[in-house]
């Protein structure tokens, strides 16, 4: 990748991409009730202003990059400043349009999460708050997804309606009743046939599970925040062993979960979270430092397929969807390694 391509990858971070639609999944995931298809609307959504905020973080820094990181995109001359923020407002603008399609809640959402996006860049990343900043960011990716599905026509837990008795037809001679039993349990009181509504939370227990997962995500993202800060600007060093604990406790909580999918990946979330951030630990040079960065930025994959896969009830129908949704994002793990070797995504 050479030339205008390869500066708009570097500007836009696409490395880091891979790490974006996950929190869209997991929040719809962690419901137990989907993904849907207004899901992938969220994720669109969510990849937009994921890199309208690449691209206006680039424009805000123009001038302190030229001091400090010449080779920037912008500085460097290879983008006009003006393209990167007319970037930033169109995929803006495209990202809001996508949550529009997915209902009012969604775009509520993603209108949250765009002005929590260009306030980070425009000023509140610099400040103590930074970390705080984007770690809500981050929480409300994850609730845009969860959005999509504890709202719309089909949110509702899903119940079979009543059986008629006076509708029954009689049974066969020689057919004993008992032998209908395998596919209702209809009697003369009225009662509701057997149905698979028990294996699908109801919205209140779908909606708590998705904030949970949301606020997960929230702490991975503002640890690796505060290392990326002491990484650009100095701090206390304490910060990557704060961090290191932090990625601990996270894996630990995911391999409590209800499934050996999400053990695994909480396990996965550990090893590619924790080692880069133990060496920064032992030696807080900027090459590690940068290093660790990369390393929570990429751990967010497992991360985010821990908490699909902890949430998948029992059963099936639709509680094999979380599980599908783990899967999926754990299969863009090695492709996100594989960019980060061409494009940094810090």
């Amino acid at each position: 990748m050479t030339g205008r391509a390869a500066a708009w990858a570097q500007l836009l971070r696409l490395s880091a991409l891979f790490t974006v639609p996950g929190d869209t999944f997991a929040g719809a995931a962690a419901t137990g009730r989907g993904p849907r298809r207004t899901t992938l609307l969220a994720a669109g959504c969510s990849l937009c202003l994921y890199e309208a905020g690449m691209a206006l973080n680039d424009w805000a820094d123009r001038e302190e990059d030229a001091v400090e990181r010449p080779e920037r995109p912008l500085p460097s001359g290879r983008i006009r400043p003006g393209a990167a923020l007319t970037a930033a407002g169109a995929l803006t603008a495209a990202g809001l349009a996508l949550a529009a399609r997915a209902g009012r809640l969604p775009l509520a959402t993603a209108t949250a999460l765009a002005a929590t996006v260009w306030a980070y860049d425009l000023g509140l990343g610099r400040t103590p708050a930074g970390p705080a900043v984007m770690a809500a960011a981050r929480f409300l990716d994850v609730t845009l997804g969860a959005t999509t599905v504890l709202t719309g026509p089909d949110a509702r837990q899903p119940t079979a309606a009543p059986h008629r008795a006076d509708r029954a037809p009689a049974p066969r001679a020689g057919r004993a009743p008992a032998a209908r039993t395998g596919r209702t349990s209809a009697t003369r009181g009225g009662t509701k046939p057997a149905a698979r509504a028990d294996l699908v939370p109801s919205r209140r227990a779908g909606a708590a599970s998705a904030l949970g997962a949301a606020a997960v995500m929230a702490a991975h993202t503002f640890a690796v925040t505060a290392v990326s800060r002491r990484e650009a600007q100095g701090g206390a060093p304490g910060v990557p062993l704060a961090a290191l604990g932090a990625v601990g406790a996270l894996a630990a909580w995911t391999a409590r979960r209800r499934t050996p999918l999400a053990g695994a990946a909480g396990a996965l979330y550990a090893a590619t979270a924790a080692r880069p951030l133990a060496h920064a630990v032992l030696n807080p040079s900027p090459p590690l430092l940068q290093r660790a960065v990369g390393g929570g930025i990429r751990a967010m994959i497992p991360l985010q397929a821990a908490l699909a896969a902890g949430a998948a009830p029992p059963g099936g129908g639709r509680a094999r969807r979380p599980a599908a949704s783990a899967t999926g994002l754990l299969a863009l793990l090695p492709l996100a390694r594989r960019l980060s070797r061409k494009v940094s995504p810090t």
